[in-house]
């Protein structure tokens, strides 16, 4: 089951996230208007957990066991290629301009296990913190579905998911408003913003949207387009005049659910023009967009520093596009390909002779 339809809106997620950790300073994002929603653009993250727990249940709802080995070579093989990209282009500037290569730090990012650390979450690639996390929801994955999502009711599951994601939200308020919390930048941001498991119910909200929309709701397609507009112009409103919740970890789910199933229900014009390759291609090369802003940001500016260019709208808007081209090139010439040479090994023939 393909939904192509909601391709684009990863495109739209890393476009975000680019703006909030490069452009806040730069026309028309430091705007007053629009200011304080690019200020929250971190949030395209929970985004991101939460489709990626959505996908999962998409791609293998047909089976009846997930294969461990297989599932992860292919999990690896769609995320590691242009994540290692990035750290070596990372560890070439940092040598040329600080010679430092940091070689602890990109130890711990060439692992995927800088955010099992805190303080050191955002370390080297700072963006490739929430690829750890990803990772994790990845390994925990086949034995959800293998133990739970195939044995059990959605009533049971909802049972189980649901108050863990009350409790999740509670804890993580709860410790955001204590005196134990030392703001950003400290240990204990980085324990309650980065944290693996604190994540855990975004991905597993998704996977329970998931097994509702393949068991219950992918019949029930026809034109959700105002919906969609609803819940779209709900967000910046709720960005706007939010003062008490942090919805780093998950809260817009009660936004972004809904989305996402309408987005995927959805037959009408926004489908169609969701729909339209161009779209699509932009939303295949999202991941290269954010796990290479960091390393292609770094070099451009540096260059463009060296050329007495120093205007912070320039910069910006020369390295965003120099972003979204390397991004394309990274996935038609390196990450397509290398994800399909990596899906044929076998690695239970690897296994086999091993033994032998």
């Amino acid at each position: 089951m393909r939904l192509d339809q909601l391709t684009f809106s990863r495109f739209i997620a890393a476009i975000a996230v680019v703006i909030y950790h490069f452009g806040l300073e730069v026309y028309p994002f430091n705007l007053k208007e629009l200011y304080p929603f690019f200020k929250q653009g971190n949030i395209a993250v929970s985004y991101f957990f939460l489709l990626s727990g959505f996908i999962m249940i998409i791609a293998y709802h047909q089976y009846k066991k997930v294969a461990f080995l297989a599932y992860i070579k292919n999990r690896f093989a769609r995320i590691y290629p242009v994540y290692f990209l990035a750290l070596l282009i990372l560890l070439v500037f940092k040598l040329r301009y600080h010679n430092d290569g940091e070689f602890g730090d990109f130890f711990l990012n060439l692992v995927m296990i800088q955010s099992w650390f805190p303080g050191k979450a955002l370390s080297f690639n700072f963006p490739a913190w929430s690829l750890g996390v990803e990772f994790f929801f990845y390994a925990l994955f086949p034995l959800l579905f293998n133990r739970y999502y195939a044995q059990f009711s959605l009533k049971k599951l909802c049972f189980m998911v649901i108050p863990f994601f009350i409790t999740s939200q509670l804890l993580f308020h709860w410790g955001m408003y204590s005196n134990w919390y030392q703001g950003y930048p400290s240990k204990s941001h980085e324990l309650l913003f980065y944290f693996p498991p604190i994540h855990l119910s975004e991905f597993l909200i998704g996977n329970l949207a998931g097994l509702f929309f393949v068991k219950r709701w992918s019949t029930a397609k026809k034109n959700y387009d105002f919906l969609i507009l609803s819940f779209v112009c709900l967000l910046p409103a709720i960005l706007y005049y939010n003062i008490y919740f942090e919805f780093h970890n998950g809260l817009l789910a009660l936004v972004f659910i809904p989305l996402i199933v309408c987005i995927s229900m959805n037959e009408g014009i926004l489908s169609k023009i969701s729909a339209y390759k161009p779209l699509i291609f932009l939303g295949e090369i999202s991941y290269g967009i954010y796990i290479l802003q960091s390393p292609i940001f770094a070099w451009t500016k540096a260059i463009l520093k060296d050329y007495n260019i120093n205007n912070e709208t320039t910069k910006f808007y020369i390295s965003l596009l120099i972003l979204v081209v390397i991004a394309a090139l990274s996935y038609q010439f390196i990450e397509a390909p290398l994800r399909k040479i990596i899906k044929k090994i076998s690695i239970q023939k690897i296994i086999k002779n091993e033994l032998l």
